[in-house]
């Protein structure tokens, strides 16, 4: 991964939001929230703009988007309780992936705690086979894509 392909650590750069709270079990014994529960942030931004602008169906929906690929650089603890502003954009729309790009930040704070990648290629639900980005997804995400 070259620095090209990292996400943006500042607030700005972020077109969508999601707050999501923290939970005790998010939590290790450390005191600050797990590493693996980053990638779990990152899934539920995405998905949750996909439910909502996409109207995707993820339940019976013909296409689904398959996550092939994650990356997260950690740049400071957070920890239970915080509400977490999830930022994302959309650095890539292809013939049938998307690459998000994420950021974590701590509710006061214009620097992330955490940036990462996510990738999703869409197939068909039942051949798992790609698949053009639907039409609604592609328009869903659009506004959010940023050049360079």
């Amino acid at each position: 991964m070259t620095s090209s392909d990292l996400a943006p650590p500042f607030r700005a750069a972020y077109p969508a939001f999601l707050a999501i709270p923290t939970r005790w079990m998010d939590n290790d014994t450390y005191g600050h929230v797990n590493n693996v529960t980053y990638y779990s942030y990152f899934d539920t931004v995405v998905n949750e703009h996909l439910v909502r602008a996409a109207n995707l169906d993820i339940r019976n929906g013909d296409a689904i988007g398959i996550v092939v690929e994650t990356a997260c650089r950690f740049h400071k603890p957070l920890s239970f309780p915080e509400i977490i502003d999830a930022g994302m954009r959309v650095a890539r729309i292809g013939h049938s992936s998307v690459t998000y790009e994420i950021g974590l930040f701590r509710a006061e704070d214009d620097d992330a705690a955490a940036t990462g990648r996510f990738v999703h290629v869409w197939v068909d639900r039942d051949r798992r086979r790609p698949i053009g980005v639907p039409a609604a997804v592609r328009d869903a995400l659009a506004p959010l894509q940023v050049c360079g």
